[in-house]
């Protein structure tokens, strides 16, 4: 193992570390408990060797607000399918609004064409409890589900917060996501409303959806209305549309919560569909809760009153992730459009006029702005800066010398990673730790993760198989209509029965920091949002021409990607013709981020003998991998296949 000594980029003082919410925590514990900690390693070890008093112990810190009382902490068990805190009752956003006060706004909200706008408390409350009360008008009652096709804006988080208040389960789409992406995932949950925009914008472009929610909202047989941000005359639907506008205007009863299971789903947000159609994963109010709270407080340290920006759009869960900001006292801070329109000083200048205390990015956006040579650090000022997080990919080792270099060189950078599955973060920022060159200072309280080699044995210092051996209690309560709870098992349980197996590559210390690698599965990660493979096959069966694909995305050093198309074609003499043609359809029926940066012909694709395409072997090879350990070439239908890929890597690696 490297030493530490020369590469370590920051250490928190004395004053930051007793001025942290995490030694508050650990001080409670020495007062009320008795426990006592030496050091972060000692916490960690204790909050996963006891899950159950650990989570108890943060029911009674945070002081949760129940309508009943709980029988047991966790149920007894294995995972999956554990319940926890059972015969409590919740509300999500009843915690978020015990924090209202006339000090500071709720949120601000700024996009490409508008300057900062401020949203009070009062405002945002008002247009909560108008919406709310137009929805139980409706109908909408607890456990019925409510969908969002809408941009980063204050209107997403005034439906989110009125759905939840109800009981009602969210979720939600980005506006740059077509249609058929959408009616995979919506058609699943069968909203009862869905509340749409008309538009979004990017790089200054004015990017109408009129046609997309036209066709979504008559694709979801379930709706009884849509709430349109925009002139309902747009709309060919046969059902009925009100306005955004028409709803919040509305007198309204003042806003009340109606209390839940501690196991009742929160939200439906959506794996990358890469087996067949989006996997729908269903998190518990109580869950997200407590997950959130601990995340908020004690990882990224925050405090009443300090501005949390991350750059998401409403499709990526970092956006559910920042409603978390309002559970520790934070402001939420918006924005709608893109990170490098008109430059990529944009948001850094954000930041400065703001200020943002903690500036949320993701880790090619970081690594953009260290190419292009930016000094944000020289050029604004960003002294109220406390935190620098990343996510989305790995930060590479050069990043965060720019970070330090021409940032701050007193900022605390929080590189963290989770994921959709559970709505949080593994592991990240540890307020005790220094920020080593190039790692994650460490897992988070109450996460028992660890490195599996394939045999299934703990390892250190040495690249292994993401593990968590107990359970959270964020992790899925169930994937939507998976009856028989088959998906969720063979998602996350089945190399290692009883133990989740989270598909990233990891490298555990000694001294508890650590380093993702990437992807471990078929799963494209592209600039921080998880693709499903099956949804571009499903556009690609529709054009002619094309006998056969397989797409991978290769991490790249530097926190870029490279992401090939290969394809099995008719006519090799139409590749042009039919590579604008893929470009065009994938954007238009998807995303941006499911156009590949490059389409390449081959003369076949492999197979499994059970008729599956072999993406994880593949990405492999033109990873320049080892393959002696990864095929078994009796399980492929036709190994000849492989050698071109083979070949290929030579090309693709140099």
């Amino acid at each position: 193992m490297m030493s530490n000594s020369g590469n370590i980029l920051w250490r928190p003082d004395k004053e930051f570390i007793q001025s942290s919410n995490l030694f508050a925590y650990q001080q409670w514990l020495e007062k009320e408990p008795g426990l006592s900690f030496d050091g972060y390693d000692e916490l960690w070890k204790w909050s996963v060797d006891h899950i159950a008093d650990f989570w108890e112990s943060l029911w009674k810190y945070f002081g949760i607000i129940s309508h009943s009382d709980y029988d047991s902490v966790l149920a007894p068990g294995n995972m999956p399918g554990l319940s926890w805190f059972d015969g409590a009752s919740i509300n999500y956003a009843e915690h978020i609004f015990r924090n209202k006060t006339d000090e500071y706004p709720a949120l601000y909200y700024r996009s490409e064409s508008s300057e900062t706008i401020a949203v009070s408390w009062k405002e945002l409350e008002e247009k909560v409890a108008a919406l709310r009360a137009h929805l139980i008008g409706l109908g909408v009652k607890k456990g019925d589900c409510v969908a969002g096709y809408i941009p980063n804006t204050p209107e997403a988080i005034v439906s989110f917060l009125a759905v939840n208040s109800i009981g009602a389960i969210w979720s939600c789409c980005s506006p740059d996501f077509g249609s058929d992406t959408v009616l995979d995932r919506f058609s699943q949950i069968e909203p009862k409303v869905l509340i749409a925009t008309d538009s979004y914008q990017y790089s200054g472009k004015h990017i109408s959806r009129s046609d997309e929610v036209s066709k979504i909202a008559a694709g979801i047989v379930s709706l009884q209305q849509v709430i349109f941000l925009g002139d309902p005359s747009e709309l060919k639907i046969g059902i009925e549309v009100t306005t955004w506008t028409n709803v919040i205007s509305q007198p309204a009863e003042p806003l009340s919560f109606e209390s839940v299971d501690f196991n009742h789903p929160i939200w439906v947000l959506y794996s990358s569909g890469t087996t067949g159609k989006p996997k729908a994963i269903t998190h518990s109010h109580g869950g997200v809760l407590l997950e959130h709270l601990k995340y908020m407080y004690f990882h990224n340290d925050v405090k009443p009153g300090e501005n949390f920006f991350w750059f998401t759009t409403t499709g990526w869960m970092m956006w559910n992730f920042l409603q978390a900001s309002m559970l520790a006292g934070g402001v939420p801070v918006l924005f709608d459009g893109s990170p490098g329109y008109p430059d990529l000083n944009v948001l850094w200048k954000y930041a400065a006029e703001l200020p943002i205390h903690h500036f949320g990015t993701s880790a090619p956006y970081l690594t953009a702005c260290m190419k292009r040579g930016l000094e944000p650090g020289n050029n604004y000022d960003l002294s109220n800066l406390r935190s620098i997080g990343s996510t989305g990919a790995p930060l590479p080792p050069d990043a965060f010398d720019w970070v330090y270099n021409s940032v701050s060189d007193n900022v605390w950078l929080c590189s963290m990673s989770g994921g959709t599955d559970v709505c949080t973060a593994f592991v990240g920022g540890v307020p005790y730790n220094p920020v080593i060159r190039g790692r994650i200072q460490g897992r988070a309280l109450g996460c028992s993760l660890l490195a599996y080699d394939d045999d299934g044995s703990e390892i250190i210092d040495s690249l292994g198989e993401m593990v968590i051996t107990r359970p959270m209690p964020s992790m899925p309560i169930f994937f939507w209509g998976d009856t028989d709870h088959d998906r969720y098992k063979s998602s996350y349980f089945e190399k290692f029965p009883g133990k989740w197996c989270h598909g990233d590559w990891i490298k555990l210390f000694e001294d508890g920091s650590l380093i993702i690698q990437g992807r471990s599965d078929a799963t494209l990660n592209r600039k921080g949002i998880r693709i499903g493979t099956a949804e571009i096959y499903s556009v690609l069966n529709k054009i002619d021409g094309i006998k056969d694909s397989l797409i991978v995305n290769l991490e790249r050093e530097g926190g870029n990607d490279f992401m090939p198309l290969f394809v099995v074609l008719h006519d090799e003499a139409k590749l042009k013709l039919i590579e604008a043609r893929i470009k065009e359809d994938l954007f238009t029926h998807c995303s941006p981020r499911h156009v590949p940066d490059e389409v390449i012909p081959v003369p076949d694709i492999p197979y499994t003998l059970s008729g599956k395409k072999m993406e994880v072997p593949v990405k492999k090879a033109l990873m320049g991998m080892d393959l002696s350990k990864s095929i078994n070439k009796d399980a492929c239908r036709n190994p000849e296949a492989m050698n071109h890929f083979i070949e290929l890597s030579k090309i693709l690696t140099n």
